[in-house]
């Protein structure tokens, strides 16, 4: 059975991480016609073009495989060396992640601060939205994810965390403008003509929501103004200022709600999304200890399903 040569793909996942053969080079210590040579060497044991020589250099999809291989093999590697007691005192090793925008927010952070810091792992968080953060996965970017998806990508395991709950909301003088009669006026097809706060075009859950509230048999189409903001502090900032309605977790918008300052539009119809926790399957003390951390957390900030 032919194996990769542990240099070679160290180089490999060096460059795209680095995004140029000269950056890797650096990194690495050697020259860029030695990073050049490895990653010859590389693509024709494959037997395929693994790099895509553009600024920053990209992988393609054979290179994907490779580079999850890659990343998994120093990740063991790593492990080994910290249980045997090798390597230099300071040696760290770096843990991508991919989390959404709200979890972020809410309460990823608070698991990453309980990690025992005898494990020295670094973290390199990736936000993207949780319904497309599996491609990161797919392509070897990440080591773990917080995802809506309940399907294991391909040598991942998968499990529940519990459920995110947002609300419906907007700030009482939103509502003056546009819903003076409030709460009568507010249903699914008259909130999709005002204007709304999304996250950013990946952002569906408005639209979801706009969708379960239309009458049996009809899906309208997006009507009204939509105000973009993409950050999860400043989108709720957005709402409490009047530019729009939308969702917000209700862990952020409780305590606005209580003293006035949002309005709940329709206390009947939270909107819930499930949340997923999907790791490599290879064996790792490091998510190990994070996933469990990862469990721990989101249970005090998420509902059961």
């Amino acid at each position: 059975m032919f194996q990769f040569p542990s240099e070679q793909l160290l180089t490999f996942a060096t460059v795209l991480s680095e995004g140029t053969l000269d950056a890797a080079a650096r990194q690495l210590h050697v020259t860029p016609s030695a990073v050049s040579q490895r990653l010859k060497a590389l693509e024709q044991a494959a037997g395929r073009v693994l790099l895509r020589r553009s600024n920053p250099v990209q992988a393609t999809e054979a290179g994907e495989v490779v580079l999850r291989l890659a990343r998994q093999v120093a990740q063991l590697e790593a492990d080994a060396g910290r249980e045997l007691g090798l390597g230099s005192e300071g040696a760290e090793l770096a843990v991508p992640i991919v989390v959404n925008a709200d979890s972020l927010a809410v309460w990823f952070l608070q698991a990453l601060v309980k990690v025992p810091q005898e494990l020295k792992v670094t973290f390199d968080l990736h936000r993207d939205d949780e319904q497309h953060s599996t491609s990161l996965l797919r392509s070897g970017t990440v080591m773990a994810a917080v995802t809506a998806t309940p399907e294991p990508v391909q040598g991942c395991r998968v499990e529940s965390l519990g459920v995110m709950r947002y609300l419906p909301v907007a700030a009482p003088q939103y509502l003056a403008r546009w819903f003076p009669d409030f709460p009568k006026g507010i249903n699914g097809m008259s909130l999709n003509a005002a204007p709304t706060v999304d996250f950013d075009r990946k952002d569906t859950y408005q639209w979801a929501f706009v969708q379960s509230w239309a009458e049996a048999g009809s899906v309208p189409e997006r009507r009204g103004p939509r105000h973009f903001v993409p950050a999860s502090h400043d989108f709720g900032d957005a709402i409490r200022l009047g530019l729009g309605w939308g969702l917000i977790p209700e862990v952020q918008c409780g305590p606005d709600i209580a003293d006035g300052r949002l309005v709940e539009l329709a206390p009947d119809k939270p909107f819930d999304v499930p949340l997923y926790w999907q790791r490599w399957r290879t064996a790792s003390r490091v998510l190990d200890v994070l996933s469990e951390t990862v469990r721990d957390v989101s249970a005090q900030y998420l509902r059961r399903p």
